[in-house]
């Protein structure tokens, strides 16, 4: 009797495992997509509670339309900064954007945020791919131990005169959230560069060393 129900075990096992293994898959294939379209949703429907109220009726559609359209208030911030960034520009909008930074930076507590959001914003939307370049190993927290680290750029001067070395700046993040981590400076010497871009890095350090080098190379 036995031996007549051992194959129908296995079948059954080999039947929970295929479903088990096709829920895992749908699982990773449907949640990044609904988690982007998440995100993307709530930020649409942030500007549009804070700009719609800006618009006039007369320019809403659902003035005309019997449904509503997110998507305005966006609009209508991309027209706001975009303004706002031409008027940057140009020479009497550079001195008062100077002198606005210099008051904000004076100011107790406030300053030291707002430097940092400064710094933060100007180093996102760079265009001369002088943030994050290279992906590099670096042994951390001790000898024999290694750890992800983006090459940022050579130390401050003040740096490599107090090391008497040649420092370079890294951002080495934590798992699995790389916006957070650490500044260190490390001797040139002692980094190891890969072969490797900083998305594959990004990607590594996210899955927390779980990600395929074939599924990189195929992305």
């Amino acid at each position: 009797m036995s031996e007549i129900l051992e194959p129908q075990k296995k079948k059954r096992r080999a039947l929970l495992g295929a479903l088990r293994t096709y829920f895992l898959t749908g699982l990773v294939v449907t949640a990044p997509i609904f988690i982007t379209f998440y995100l993307a949703l709530w930020f649409i429907e942030l500007l549009d509670a804070y700009f719609r109220p800006w618009i006039p009726d007369i320019y809403r559609p659902t003035t005309y339309l019997p449904f509503d359209v997110p998507g305005v208030g966006v609009i209508l911030a991309v027209v706001i900064l975009t303004i706002i960034g031409g008027f940057a520009a140009n020479f009497f909008g550079r001195a008062l954007v100077r002198m606005s930074d210099r008051l904000l930076r004076q100011m107790p507590v406030f300053g030291t945020v707002y430097s940092a959001l400064r710094q933060i914003f100007q180093t996102a939307v760079r265009e001369d791919g002088a943030s994050f370049s290279q992906v590099a190993l670096i042994e951390y927290p001790r000898k024999g131990l290694h750890a992800i680290a983006f090459v940022t750029k050579e130390a401050d001067r003040r740096v490599n005169e107090a090391t008497g070395k040649s420092m370079i700046g890294v951002f080495l993040p934590t798992t699995p959230n790389p916006t957070s981590g650490f500044l260190l400076f490390v001797p040139e010497d002692d980094l190891t560069i890969l072969d490797m871009t900083v998305e594959e890095g990004a990607r590594l350090v996210i899955s927390a060393g779980l990600a395929d080098e074939e599924a990189d190379e195929q992305s």
